[in-house]
């Protein structure tokens, strides 16, 4: 096949690259990223594909970039809530009306499939049990409630327009090359350096942790074997509280809990992410293959490993976003 993958030199996508590479070394693929603050060329780094520079709300780069593939990935995505709730326009510029284009030129151009990758945000929170495909969907940030009016789109698309599409659900990915702004990353960076870790309100909100590997695979079954028209969830095998994984780091970095520091919530924040993977599991016989006490060892090696990746951001417009929304400084991106 010949793919074109968007926003894949983002966490997620960039592995979801390295795993087609691996598991299917003969498909081509084209890379469409608009290289924002967590999109970098680094992380295709000795990865063979094709890199166009844009944005998926360009109906001409989208076109040239798609032509010629048999199917399209859609990664492009601004993925940080609290970023979403300070400044909505970029989410649903990308979300709505960049999927909007790429919808337009899958029609278009006749390309075979197309693969939307969402999020278990779309669903909002749930205190008891697990979200299915059929649950209705109920976002509660402009970052979630984008997403959703994206995977809508999608499913328009399939009943007026008879495009095969699919949707691949994932719930709370970690592992390496995850920008430092999230919960994992940001805690085991910021143990390295001796910071203080900001947690939000109480910190016993509830994540079902998927290691990206495993959400990778599971997009391309999706992508290759799933029905068109269906949607999938992909949970991960593990649930925890934020606070739990916090301590978990802690212990693997060697530091002690005196470095947790709970900070005012942020406002919306769902209690409890939970996806019912079954469907995925009895169609596709997808499973997981990494366990949280695994991946988290490994994600936390793999940061004290790879210090020139994250130096630089650290260094960045990060830095800047880090103490404007937790009112305190990091320390020095080589004091670790």
């Amino acid at each position: 096949m010949k793919l074109l993958v968007t926003g894949a030199c983002g966490f997620i996508g960039s592995q979801y690259v390295r795993t087609v590479r691996e598991l299917r070394p003969d498909d081509q693929i084209v890379v469409l990223d608009k290289l924002t603050y967590a999109g970098r060329r680094e992380n295709l780094e000795g990865v063979d594909c094709e890199l166009i520079v844009g944005s998926i709300d360009d109906p001409q780069i989208v076109r040239e970039a798609m032509e010629g593939c048999d199917a399209v990935v859609n990664f492009a995505a601004e993925s940080h809530v609290d970023r979403s709730i300070k400044a909505q326009y970029d989410f649903c510029r990308t979300h709505v009306l960049g999927t909007a284009v790429l919808l337009d030129a899958v029609r278009e151009l006749g390309v075979e499939r197309y693969l939307q990758v969402s999020t278990d945000e779309v669903y909002g929170s749930i205190l008891d049990g697990s979200f299915t495909e059929q649950s209705p969907l109920d976002p509660s940030s402009p970052y979630s409630a984008t997403k959703a009016a994206g995977d809508l789109l999608v499913s328009a698309h399939v009943t007026t327009y008879k495009i095969d599409a699919v949707i691949c659900r994932g719930s709370n990915n970690y592992g390496p090359r995850q920008h430092p702004e999230k919960l994992i990353p940001l805690t085991i960076l910021n143990a390295l350096h001796g910071d203080p870790i900001p947690v939000y309100g109480d910190g016993r909100q509830v994540r079902n942790w998927l290691f990206v590997e495993d959400f990778c695979r599971a997009i391309d079954l999706a992508l290759r074997e799933g029905r068109p028209g269906e949607a999938y969830n992909v949970g991960g095998p593990d649930e925890c509280e934020n606070l739990e994984v916090v301590r978990r780091v802690l212990e693997l970095t060697g530091r002690d809990e005196s470095l947790i520091e709970h900070v005012r919530d942020r406002p919306g924040h769902d209690r409890r992410y939970s996806l019912s993977s079954q469907k995925i599991r009895e169609e596709l016989g997808w499973e997981p293959q990494v366990r949280f006490d695994e991946g988290i060892a490994r994600t936390v090696a793999w940061y004290r490993d790879n210090r020139w990746w994250w130096e630089p951001i650290r260094r960045g417009e990060y830095r800047e976003y880090y103490e404007r929304h937790y009112g305190r400084p990091l320390k020095s991106a080589t004091s670790a």
